[in-house]
């Protein structure tokens, strides 16, 4: 069986790594590794940490590409692998990205199969988030296996009419990510060169980690974000914000104009993975527009308040772990202080259970695919 791995952004190589690494030590299969590069240098730092390599790399990061852009060099660069280097049995792609719906209709064009890692995930709202709705959705009209994190992804899946033979629910990859990385990571690693950050996370000091990077907060939105976190900042002079910021111009420019030299806010540049997972093992609370990150902590029991208006993991509103705020400069200060001055809040989000899974979504997913798959 010949199974190729596509992947091009921080977020996806996170949550297909431990898939790959044991693809690769699989009797019966040959695993090759694909990645887009959508996002290069936060890939190559999961590349390494994971300890996998890739076999082909579009390398199509260009400065001010855009979506079109994306897909049309994914859509080419996957015909040339398929037509002159390699051709798999099956694609696995992963969760909602424009590199993930490109190759998936490239595979589908080449008369490839196509395994949706992460299916089923939906707002309801093709707009909300933008693009990655969409690209879930075509993705999932393009796949032939469906690996759904959660049953509500299932019962989404089926209420488009998926054939449930071809849908298997597995838990989210990301779990196995975060057990892998968790126990390996106990400081900061020598990239940080900043002695201040290191100085802050060796103490007990109470502190909010945020993370920021979603299209449609672009603009009106991150002047919200960096409003409401410089009256928290001014406000609760004891919390300590951290916010490793993204290498996005639109990101970059609000928060360094709003943000900057505000003694308890601590702009840092985009964290490693095993970095970040460090940073929410010791942060308070985290603040964020991240889906991965709504899985994660409640993993290692943090709070976790998300600055969008709707998420496609309602599991975690359900079950306590996350709460929306939006791109809401009143909204997020609200949510802040109630984490602040609710001790009963708090401790009911930071216990709540994580409902994604037990961190073995990686075997459910080879031994569907080794047993089951008629590829």
């Amino acid at each position: 069986m010949k199974i190729l791995s596509v992947f091009g952004t921080r977020p996806e190589a996170i949550k297909m790594a431990v898939l790959a690494r044991k693809l690769a030590n699989q009797k019966g299969i040959e695993h090759k590794i694909c990645i887009t590069a959508q996002h290069r240098q936060m890939l190559d730092q999961v590349m390494d940490f994971f300890e996998i390599k890739a076999d082909y790399d579009l390398d199509l990061m260009k400065p001010g590409q855009d979506l079109t852009d994306i897909t049309s060099r994914v859509l080419y660069g996957m015909r040339t692998i398929f037509q002159e280097e390699f051709k798999p049995d099956l694609v696995l792609v992963h969760g909602d990205t424009t590199t993930c719906f490109a190759t998936a209709l490239a595979a589908f064009y080449a008369g490839i199969k196509v395994g949706h890692v992460e299916a089923g995930l939906r707002t309801g709202d093709i707009l909300s988030p933008f693009p990655e709705e969409a690209n879930r959705i075509l993705t999932g009209r393009l796949a032939n296996w469906h690996f759904a994190p959660t049953r509500r992804n299932v019962e989404n899946l089926l209420r488009e009419g998926v054939n449930p033979e071809y849908i298997i629910e597995t838990g989210n990859t990301v779990l196995d990510s975060l057990l892998f990385a968790k126990d390996k990571v106990s400081d900061f690693s020598l990239e940080v060169k900043n002695q201040k950050l290191r100085t802050l996370f060796s103490s007990d000091a109470q502190i909010l980690l945020v993370t920021g990077h979603r299209r449609e907060n672009f603009g009106s939105g991150f002047l919200e974000i960096c409003h409401a976190l410089k009256e928290l900042a001014t406000t609760f002079p004891n919390l300590h914000i951290v916010y490793p910021v993204h290498l996005n111009p639109n990101v970059q420019k609000p928060v360094f104009e709003i943000l900057e030299g505000i003694s308890n806010v601590h702009l840092t540049e985009p964290l490693s993975y095993p970095d970040f997972v460090y940073a929410m093992k010791k942060s308070w609370a985290i603040l964020t527009d991240s889906g991965g990150v709504q899985e994660e902590a409640p993993s290692i029991g943090k709070p976790v308040l998300v600055m969008r208006d709707t998420t496609e993991r309602p599991e975690a509103l359900d079950a306590g772990t996350v709460k929306l705020v939006g791109a809401n400069k009143v909204n997020i200060i609200a949510g802040v202080t109630a984490l602040i001055t609710s001790p009963l809040l708090y401790q009911q989000m930071s216990q709540a259970h994580n409902p994604y899974g037990d961190g073995k979504a990686t075997d459910r997913i080879v031994d569907f695919l080794i047993k089951k798959a008629s590829l």
